[in-house]
């Protein structure tokens, strides 16, 4: 197993324990770890603290400037497009990320509008691919059953341990029909 996804897995495994999706991201540099984070969504009531956000920042603090030329990020999860967009303007160097996101993943889109960026990152997907899986499906099969309709900060005020007030009490959401999404650029890397 990679040594940095092996790191950033456990990262994913701290935000599980905090009730957060579990995504975890570790920032390397001349083959060191300079900063690491993982989903804090919920824990810091933002909806912009995404793991490769606030490792972002971290990384930035760190080496005290807000180009970070000399970074790869590693992140269990394909990073959305508010995060991507994040890497572009961080100008890091290049992405490794484990399992894709058909539904949220924002690199389709970097890769769709690519010419377009002034600045282009190189991408490795699938890097440990099985077990990023594994943590994510684990996750929300212990919740299938219990997501509900309300969410936001309407949705945390009903995740309390009273008695009555969890999401057992509330409707259950109907699931969307099960599609897959092919992606077209599976195991493309861009220089």
């Amino acid at each position: 197993m990679n040594r940095f996804m092996k790191e950033a897995l456990i990262e994913a495994k701290k935000a599980e324990i905090e009730g957060e999706v579990p995504v975890g991201a570790i920032a390397v540099k001349n083959n060191r770890i300079i900063a690491r984070a993982h989903n804090q969504v919920i824990s810091l009531n933002d909806p912009t603290a995404h793991a490769e956000l606030l490792l972002i920042k971290k990384a930035a603090e760190k080496i005290n400037n807000y180009r970070l030329n000399d970074i790869e990020i590693f992140v269990t999860k394909e990073p959305c497009l508010m995060c991507v967009g994040v890497m572009v303007n961080a100008r890091i160097k290049k992405l490794y990320f484990g399992a894709y996101d058909p539904i949220r993943g924002g690199i389709d889109v970097y890769l769709r509008y690519f010419e377009k960026f002034n600045h282009h990152f190189e991408i490795q997907p699938e890097l440990e691919k099985e077990e990023c899986e594994i943590i994510l499906k684990n996750f929300f099969k212990k919740r299938r059953g219990t997501e509900v309709v309300v969410t936001g900060s309407t949705r945390n005020r009903f995740s309390g341990d009273e008695p009555g007030r969890g999401f057992e009490s509330l409707p259950l959401r109907q699931k969307d029909s099960k599609k897959k999404i092919k992606n077209k650029w599976r195991g493309v890397r861009v220089a």
